[in-house]
């Protein structure tokens, strides 16, 4: 019998690529979505529950075996992965591979590597069979600067020369395909560090975005209060608008500036370089057409 395979948090970019990946695989797919209308096209059988909300879970949970668990970044993701856990736990779920987060620790420098600290340790301690993941700085969040880089062939972030071991998320998401499908025994009790292949500057994306693209592209480092400004101006909430200068001052001291095998193991290839991506978002970068048309 097909095992089930929960997904939550299905509707963003790592558990979509993940649902992507488990294409044709011999799984009973669901996902859990806060939103149903945001649910349309995707491969799985769809229950719409809040992980705010622990009532709305158990219709999700139950008869499953395997949960993903991504939760969303803010003040309440501990709160959030104890409902998780604790709908597993009562629907007799199996497993949980859950989405951590790169250095997550008690004595991070961010607050969201602390949260994500307190949701690793519950989850080891759930009774549970658990594989954690722990990726490094996602490739898909270049195409935030995308627009800038259009218009102006420049990108600015508060990261001074900091070197970051990037990782594509469809390698992440093909990383936890691979976990979920060697079986509940295999990776438990596993934590996989998980980055791309190479630890590059901004200077050195710069110099690969370009090279990929045919024209020049310029990173223009610039302060944290600067890229405060920025963010708030694009109605990014305050709390995730600190966790990022956090990240950036942790990656501007050189926290970020290492690689690791684990992808490549787990994939059974070289995870995909920041050329690679932008080779594949390539649209997403090109100037504009005159006009705007």
């Amino acid at each position: 019998m097909p095992r089930t395979v929960l997904v939550t948090g299905a509707t963003g970019t790592v558990s979509t690529a993940l649902m992507n990946a488990l294409a044709g695989a011999d799984v009973d797919l669901r996902a859990l979505v806060r939103d149903a209308s945001r649910a349309d096209g995707l491969p799985a059988e769809v229950f719409v529950g809040d992980l705010d909300d622990a009532r709305t879970l158990p219709p999700a949970f139950e008869g499953v075996q395997d949960v993903w668990l991504l939760t969303p970044n803010g003040p309440r993701s501990p709160e959030n992965n104890m409902n998780a856990v604790w709908a597993a736990r009562q629907a007799g779920a199996e497993r949980i591979v859950r989405l951590s987060a790169v250095g997550a620790a008690h004595d991070a420098p961010t607050r969201s590597g602390r949260l994500h600290a307190l949701s690793d340790h519950e989850t080891q301690q759930s009774g549970l069979r658990w594989t954690i993941l722990r990726p490094h700085w996602f490739m898909q969040n270049l195409l935030n600067e995308a627009s800038d880089i259009s218009a102006s062939g420049t990108f600015s972030l508060n990261t001074a020369s900091g070197r970051i071991g990037m990782i594509d998320a469809r390698d992440i998401a093909e990383c936890a395909a691979r976990v979920l499908l060697d079986g509940p025994d295999r990776h438990h009790g596993r934590t996989y560090t998980l980055t791309g292949p190479h630890s590059l500057s901004f200077d050195e994306t710069a110099d690969r975005l370009g090279s990929v693209l045919g024209r020049p592209i310029t990173y223009l480092p610039v302060g944290d209060d600067a890229k405060r400004k920025t963010l708030l101006g694009y109605g990014v909430p305050a709390w995730i608008v600190d966790m990022l200068e956090e990240y950036a001052q942790a990656y501007a001291s050189g926290w970020g500036d290492f690689t690791t095998d684990t992808a490549a193991a787990l994939l059974g290839r070289p995870p995909r370089d920041v050329s690679d991506f932008v080779r594949d978002h390539a649209a997403a970068f090109a100037p504009a057409p005159p006009g705007g048309v």
